[in-house]
């Protein structure tokens, strides 16, 4: 369907499009208002006959015309839009975009979103709706934070750049520092969102190479920043193992399942490398543990060999000690599961306060798995509910629904896939 086709232009083409806007304006509020009234001329024209042939050269085409004439409008600027721009919307621009969406201009605006001048808390939010497009209530999700939360966060974010006339340039290394765990939160989340729909057929899909190769720039820009190359490393991983996370019924396969000879090994190879340049003084820092525990599961070479529960417990434990939240605990306590048995893993699943866990997905299917093993099967059945309304990925839907209807009466009344 074209509405489906175009959402979908809008949802992956946004962010780049904005970053070389931004590039070229200079002014995110005018980029941003220029992509939008761009989206809004695409409603009008593309229902009544096609999506072009290049739907998002269509669309920064027209929002680079919008943004000329949005100049032309302000007194102030109307000589610096005639002067500097002049024959600026010709087919020309429409043959550079790609040369100006290069993943660069992306990082570009990435760091113009985590500049100091915006809160801490509010800087890989802002960078992740403005370049990668995520919805406000993904973003929040992400974050464990309510959405009318964030909308303000964002709302004060912009208006922060605006006010201290941030340069929209990327910072010299110098003034890295104060960004760089930001910009590496930002990309985290979008490989993240990326990543979590095993089919690859989920809204943020194509986030998953853009992000892949965001992390290898950075790490050549940062050669020696232990954090940027265990980012890279993770990343790395986790991609290699994007060929065996499905199965020939669609649905997702567990990484302790996976078959280790589908693993993409020059991925792996790369992935590696970043993470032997980690020096062993830098071992303890948060994200190279989790990149470790992808190594962990990327040196498996077959399904012969036994999934290594011990080792992954191991550097959970390690990870508690400087990063302890309610994610960390949960991922920790599937391998707990697996060492220790069904009543450990229990008992400490009921210690982690779930409060802000009312709608996080992994909070229910852990659950649902420790209630499974330990033979409740009504509550169980219960619990695949619940996180099965939460889960809106085939692949994801289709192995819970599997799960649950292994249950006990599952015969009797079984969960449909439905139209997900």
């Amino acid at each position: 369907m074209i509405s489906s086709a175009r959402d979908r232009v809008f949802r992956e083409a946004g962010g780049r499009i904005i970053a070389a806007l931004v590039s070229r304006f200079r002014e995110l509020a005018l980029a941003e208002d220029s992509f939008s009234e761009a989206c809004a001329r695409a409603l009008e024209v593309w229902p009544a006959t096609e999506v072009p042939r290049d739907p998002a050269a269509w669309l920064y085409k027209v929002a680079l015309r919008a943004g000329f004439d949005a100049l032309r409008r302000r007194q102030t600027h109307a000589r610096f839009a005639l002067r500097s721009h002049e024959g600026a919307t010709t087919d020309d621009d429409t043959e550079a975009f790609d040369a100006l969406v290069i993943p660069d201009e992306r990082l570009r605006l990435i760091f113009i979103c985590c500049h100091p001048a915006v809160g801490i808390e509010s800087r890989a939010a802002l960078a992740l709706r403005l370049v990668c497009g995520l919805p406000t209530r993904e973003i929040a999700r992400a974050f464990l934070i309510p959405e009318t939360t964030l909308e303000q966060r964002l709302v004060r974010a912009k208006r922060k750049i605006a006010e201290a006339g941030v340069p929209f340039e990327v910072p010299a290394v110098i003034d890295w520092p104060d960004r760089l765990d930001a910009v590496l939160s930002t990309l985290e989340v979008a490989y993240t969102k990326s990543h979590e729909d095993a089919a690859g057929t989920g809204p943020h899909a194509a986030y998953a190479l853009e992000v892949l190769e965001l992390s290898r720039t950075l790490a050549q820009l940062l050669p020696t920043e232990p954090e940027v190359l265990a980012l890279a490393a993770l990343i790395h991983f986790a991609e290699s193992r994007r060929p065996a996370r499905l199965d020939g019924n669609g649905e997702m396969i567990p990484i302790a399942d996976q078959d280790p000879l589908r693993w993409h090994r020059p991925l792996i190879g790369e992935a590696a490398a970043f993470l032997a340049r980690v020096p062993k003084r830098e071992q303890d820092q948060p994200r190279v543990m989790q990149a470790r525990l992808q190594a962990i599961w990327c040196a498996r070479r077959s399904l012969q060999e036994p999934p290594p529960w011990p080792e992954v417990l191991a550097v959970y434990d390690s990870l508690l000690k400087t990063r302890d939240d309610a994610v960390v605990r949960l991922n920790r306590l599937v391998a707990l599961a697996e060492v220790s048995g069904i009543a450990a893993a229990t008992a400490e699943f009921e210690a982690v306060d779930g409060r802000a866990l009312g709608d996080f997905a992994p909070h229910h299917a852990v659950r649902a798995d420790l209630l499974r093993r330990a033979g409740r099967v009504e509550e169980a059945q219960k619990a695949y509910g619940a996180v099965i309304a939460l889960v809106s990925t085939s692949a994801e839907r289709r192995w819970l629904i599997r799960r649950a209807n292994e249950l006990s009466g599952a015969a009797r009344s079984p969960i449909s896939p439905g139209p997900a």
